[in-house]
């Protein structure tokens, strides 16, 4: 499950498992209930602060617990509403936040990596992607509101209908990362960025996200059903 490490000011949020054993870091309810306490954590933490959100191995997030969505079926708007609802913490997140974007990232885990203020790739391994046009999967009122927020019309347009794997090179050329590093050097990029952001922490900055981002948390925020999103 998701823990917590402390480089200095710099709080990191590893989205897996401690003991590094493969793991896709999908959204089952219980994971995103831990997610949500270790950003409690943080922002009860007093003082300068920043966030890095991480992983380790082949992936950073695959987003949908799928198997968990086909054995729940009837609590899927729920479900979807409380990744909605990790979606709006991390954009009004009152510390800066940076996405350590070691492996793939697919799915609602590529939109969790747009909801941080930025985001580094490593260079040579992992992809961002949008598969879901392949699968036969809509996106929710919130999710397209996501994605044609924080994406350029051009990336969006091709990320969305191609289900384009972006490489760490193709993904900071179309602008869906801000950095790109070699090697394992990712969270130590991530954390560097972020310890240079320590001093914005606080309630007004996360008022100004708001601010910045209403029409999109107003999106995420619009309750799930069978009018907006179907799946299967």
């Amino acid at each position: 499950m998701p823990y917590l490490e402390r480089h200095g000011d710099v709080f990191v949020l590893y989205l897996g498992n401690r003991d590094q054993e493969v793991d896709e870091n999908r959204f089952h309810p219980d994971r995103l209930a831990e997610i949500g306490a270790l950003l409690d954590e943080v922002e009860a933490h007093e003082g300068p602060a920043a966030l890095v959100t991480a992983a380790t191995g082949k992936f950073w997030s695959n987003g949908l617990d799928t198997d968990w969505i086909f054995a729940n079926l009837a609590d899927l708007p729920g479900y979807l509403d409380s990744v909605h609802a990790l979606y709006v913490r991390m954009l009004t997140f009152p510390a800066a936040t940076v996405a350590a974007i070691q492996g793939h990232a697919f799915g609602a885990g590529a939109m969790l990596a747009l909801t941080h203020d930025f985001a580094v790739m490593r260079a040579d391994r992992g992809f961002w992607c949008l598969p879901e046009v392949q699968l036969g999967m809509p996106f929710t009122v919130g999710m397209s509101a996501l994605l044609r927020t924080r994406l350029s019309s051009s990336t969006a347009v091709e990320a969305v209908t191609t289900s384009r794997r972006y490489g760490g090179s193709d993904a900071l050329a179309a602008g869906i990362v801000a950095h790109t590093v070699d090697g394992d050097a990712v969270l130590a990029a991530a954390v560097e960025r972020a310890a240079g952001l320590i001093s914005t922490r606080g309630a007004n900055l996360g008022v100004v996200k708001r601010g910045l981002h209403e029409p999109l948390v107003a999106a995420l925020e619009t309750k799930t059903d069978e009018s907006n999103f179907r799946f299967g």
